[in-house]
């Protein structure tokens, strides 16, 4: 009989890991704290309208991950972007798409909070979790953003080797503010969307173009520079939107601000990344997965999670 497997985090990197072993007929079961998946492969909807306030796009380099974004594109849950150079890949119709495809099927259990992760005894593992049953497992796979990871350890008392302890403890993110504005008209952007070098804003994308939706009423997402994220991460809403709409305004044409949302993102990328793709650690039984091992990119998450689940039985 194979060992339950529980993995922590619904992100690519840990469905990528659950989608394997469940493929291969082991035990699996994800926790995820949130109601969504896919991590910051992330859409949302406002006033009808789709945004993607996470990931933009992704590129494909790695041979694993080719053969993977190929049999996606074959189930229609992604395609090139429309306008933008080759070689930019998207979700159809969200970017969570990818996300939502790899969970089908999968023991997924969202609104799970977990709060601490604890050995017991026998040498397995019992998952805490606020307002619910703990549950155990024989093996753990922590995929969440690295210091949430090595907070719950350090929460349930559990020590990791010194070494690798303290070369993790390194790793740290930046963060992003996610500005999603909804227009009265169609905006000025190109349909590959612009990236800023300087200023606030890193990026802006017209989600109806990236659609091919052209006409109608803009769905523009605004990125920005982790810098200014770290200066206006904890400013309310009007005021960030504020600081970020007279940026938009050249790109408005005739158009009207309706409503701006905003969504904090604060471990948008990692700033280092871990030297190997995942680590296993027998004795303790336990993986750690993520883009902080693999890149800082969607591509790295995946790779990431397909490291992870080769160290798997």
């Amino acid at each position: 009989m194979s060992p339950t497997t529980v993995i922590v985090g619904a992100g690519l990197s840990g469905l990528m890991v659950a989608r394997r072993l469940h493929d291969r007929g082991a035990s699996v079961r994800v926790l995820e704290k949130s109601r969504g998946l896919g991590g910051r492969l992330a859409s949302k909807r406002v006033g009808g309208l789709t945004f993607d306030s996470g990931a933009q796009y992704f590129g494909v380099r790695d041979t694993g991950f080719v053969d993977l974004v190929e049999n996606w594109r074959e189930h229609g849950v992604v395609a090139e972007w429309p306008g933008a150079p080759a070689g930019r890949w998207m979700g159809r119709p969200g970017m969570t798409a990818p996300a939502k495809f790899l969970a089908a099927g999968l023991d997924v259990r969202r609104d799970h909070k977990v709060t601490s992760v604890v050995r017991d005894g026998r040498g397995s593992w019992e998952i805490e979790m606020e307002g619910r049953e703990t549950i155990p497992a024989d093996q753990l796979v922590l995929s969440a953003p690295l210091p949430q990871s090595l907070a719950l350890l350090v929460q349930g008392g559990v020590s990791l080797p010194p070494s690798l302890a303290a070369e993790l403890a390194l790793i740290s993110y930046e963060p992003c503010l996610a500005l999603l504005v909804t227009l009265s008209g169609p905006s000025l952007l190109p349909a590959e969307g612009v990236a800023f070098a300087g200023g606030p804003v890193r990026w802006m994308a017209d989600n109806r173009l990236k659609f091919g939706q052209p006409g109608g009423p803009g769905a523009v997402t605004v990125h920005t520079h982790p810098a200014f994220a770290a200066a206006h991460y904890s400013a309310g809403e009007d005021e960030v939107a504020g600081l970020l709409l007279p940026e938009l305004r050249p790109w408005m044409g005739g158009a009207e601000v309706v409503t701006a949302t905003l969504h904090r993102w604060k471990y948008s990328e990692p700033k280092t990344t871990f030297r190997e793709p995942c680590v296993w650690i027998p004795g303790l039984k336990l993986g750690l997965c993520g883009d902080a091992f693999g890149g800082p990119r969607v591509e790295g998450a995946a790779v990431s999670g397909l490291a992870m689940a080769r160290m798997l039985t």
